[in-house]
């Protein structure tokens, strides 16, 4: 050995010492890390479910997670996979815990932290971290000996594959997520133009749902959801007209239990619940109760009124879709296997539930009640038109359908408001004012 190499050596050792040092922080950090993101999903679906659940709702939503995040921790904190797969991994779960916790910064922005929520920070500030340690782990690991023309081929390939990724698993993953979790926080303002009673009601499977009911003075009672802040525009109409009217938080929403889902997947639930409801009041008319559903609120209203005959009369403005079953029955295949499938699949893990059946295989079952539906012609970029037509042609009499001119996505009310009105309320002043058979259990 030369004496210029013996020299190196003490020089050396401090640098890889330090080195060694350093890797093995950063070990002890991303595993710290793995244990924050599992923690909250522990917390949210087993230690702190939303009030109204247990433990034993969330067996797939809980389980399957964090099995996954366990796996994935100790896979990266081990040292045995390449550090590409690693840095992969651990970018994978960076993003899983910052979506994990976006329903903490939601309740937080909006004043309403409490329970999990805590621990959803963290999975926050944890997430963060692994997509800190994924992106150093590349960088560190970069090959930088081979030819440039295939170093950036190679790279452009990668690049691709993981946003290709990203677009048809990440992101559908992501938002079935949030969807399934985040929902409307606090009770809104009442803005009715008439005095309401604050009622509550608990649907079959157990859940305390509250609301506002406006009695009515020409004897028939309209259900218009979703939630208590939207529709009430559409309450406001009702009422002018002498309509009684039930607006109330959905589950998982402002002052309801129950676990959100967006997509509205067990929601004709809460419609049959406040159905019941309103039948069980000797101030109501049985024969004589109908509902306006925006959205997906019109989209739980057709499964609602298939499976019950206690709607006489419903509008659904701004259906289309659920699941992947709607955009197959629908046909738009494409779409509904380019995100929609993982999106279906994502939501079945995350809510415990399977997929409501198609509103186009529903929608027939609504008779002998009306259906009148309503839709933008520019309603989320066009693409209500054809669902409901398809949804018209299935339907059995008696049916209407109207399409906005110039409408955006359940603005029919704005865009054409003394129009709307006419028609809703000349199909509502048919259908429940005109002298009705009695109802049929």
């Amino acid at each position: 050995m030369t004496a210029s190499a013996t020299a190196q050596l003490p020089a050396r050792d401090p640098l890889l010492a330090r080195l060694a040092q350093a890797v093995q922080r950063e070990r002890v950090l991303v595993l710290l890390a793995f244990a924050a993101v599992g923690l909250h999903l522990a917390d949210d679906n087993f230690l702190q479910p939303e009030p109204g659940t247990s433990a034993a709702d969330h067996l797939v939503s809980g389980l399957v997670p964090l099995t996954l995040v366990v796996a994935t921790g100790v896979t990266v904190s081990s040292g045995r996979v390449r550090p590409g797969a690693r840095a992969a991994l651990a970018l994978l779960l960076g993003v899983f815990g910052v979506v994990a916790g976006t329903e903490a910064a939601y309740y937080a922005h909006a004043g309403a932290l409490s329970g999990d929520d805590y621990t959803g920070l963290l999975s926050v500030l944890a997430g963060f971290v692994l997509l800190g340690s994924g992106g150093v782990t590349l960088w560190r690991t970069r090959r930088t000996e081979d030819r440039v023309w295939w170093r950036y081929l190679r790279r452009t390939l990668i690049a691709t594959i993981m946003l290709a990724f990203a677009f048809l698993f990440l992101f559908p993953a992501a938002l079935a997520y949030v969807v399934t979790h985040t929902s409307r926080a606090g009770i809104p303002t009442p803005r009715l133009g008439a005095a309401h009673e604050d009622i509550a009601f608990r649907t079959s499977d157990g859940l305390h749902l509250e609301g506002w009911l406006v009695p009515s003075r020409n004897g028939a009672t309209v259900i218009v959801f979703p939630g208590r802040s939207g529709p009430q525009k559409h309450a406001r109409m009702l009422i002018r007209h002498g309509y009684g009217v039930l607006l109330f938080d959905r589950r998982g929403e402002g002052a309801s239990e129950g676990d959100p889902n967006a997509f509205g997947w067990a929601g004709d639930r809460d419609l049959h619940a406040a159905a019941a409801y309103l039948r069980s009041r000797s101030d109501v008319d049985p024969r004589r109760i109908g509902g306006i559903g925006l959205s997906v609120g019109g989209e739980m209203l057709i499964h609602a009124a298939a499976h019950s005959n206690a709607f006489r009369a419903i509008v659904s403005e701004g259906a289309s879709g659920q699941s992947i079953r709607d955009g197959l029955a629908n046909g738009d295949t494409p779409d509904a296997f380019l995100g929609g499938g993982a999106v279906t699949l994502a939501t079945a893990v995350f809510t415990n539930t399977l997929p409501p059946p198609s509103l186009k295989s529903e929608i027939p079952k609504i008779a002998p009640s009306a259906v009148f539906l309503v839709y933008g012609e520019k309603g989320q970029n066009g693409s209500e038109t054809k669902p409901n037509k398809g949804f018209y042609a299935a339907a059995n009499d008696p049916k209407e359908i109207w399409e906005v001119p110039g409408g955006q996505h359940i603005a029919g009310i704005t865009t054409q408001p003394q129009e709307y009105e006419r028609r809703v309320m000349s199909f509502f002043d048919r259908t429940l004012l005109e002298r009705q058979p009695d109802a049929v259990d």
